[in-house]
């Protein structure tokens, strides 16, 4: 089979952090220590990687990691050679995530999506539905449970959608939906999924893995 390279008209970018024990996952730290939460951290954001791979395999999109802590030469070791790296830069999340949108657009990329690696139940079908609804509409948004989002969508980049928002927050959510609703944008919901971001919620990894076990029995 051909390798033909990933259309640059569909792009995707992953944002993670590098698992530096006691810079990440900072909330699970007291129940999992630093290198337990840093491990769990390095889980999570391969576990994504496996998804995004299970749908590079089926649609041609291209892949960025867009990182923090670390640098790109640690980012390689890591994950490998085959994905392009790019640090996420300075300020807050929105203005980090609006940049590597309005970067994407720039390179000629026709439908950009940003997700996380918080959030276990994104997967490679669920991906391509984000894609797919992207034909007819101007953002897609991938609700999580406790507030905010795990994807976003666009086909051109809109700055509104990330300012005046705190970030982190249960409001991160219905905040973008005004916003849009504002902007007269035309916009989509995925299904609500949850995030993975305290001690409670480890039970949730835990399904996840579980159910990846069964699949591949």
């Amino acid at each position: 089979m051909l390798n033909l390279p990933a259309s640059p008209k569909q792009h995707l970018i992953i944002f993670t952090r590098y698992p530096e024990p006691g810079r990440t996952k900072t909330r699970l730290i007291p129940l999992l220590g630093d290198v337990g939460a840093a491990n769990f951290q390095r889980e999570m954001t391969e576990h994504t990687i496996f998804q995004v791979q299970e749908l590079q395999k089926a649609i041609d999109i291209s892949v960025e990691v867009r990182f923090a802590g670390g640098d790109s030469q640690l980012m390689q070791d890591w994950l490998g050679l085959d994905l392009v790296y790019q640090s996420q830069g300075e300020g807050d999340l929105g203005l980090r995530m609006g940049r590597s949108l309005f970067d994407a657009f720039q390179s000629g990329a026709e439908k950009v999506t940003i997700i996380g690696t918080d959030c276990p139940g994104v997967n490679a079908q669920i991906l391509a539905t984000a894609l797919e609804k992207l034909h007819n509409f101007d953002l897609v948004l991938g609700p999580a449970i406790d507030g905010g989002y795990y994807l976003i969508g666009l086909r051109q980049p809109i700055p509104e959608l990330f300012v005046n928002i705190e970030w982190g927050t249960a409001q991160v959510f219905q905040k973008t939906v005004d916003i849009a609703q504002e902007l007269n944008l035309s916009y989509v919901d995925l299904l609500p999924l949850a995030d993975v971001d305290r001690p409670e919620d480890l039970p949730i990894w835990e399904q996840a893995l579980a159910g990846k076990i069964k699949r591949s029995l």
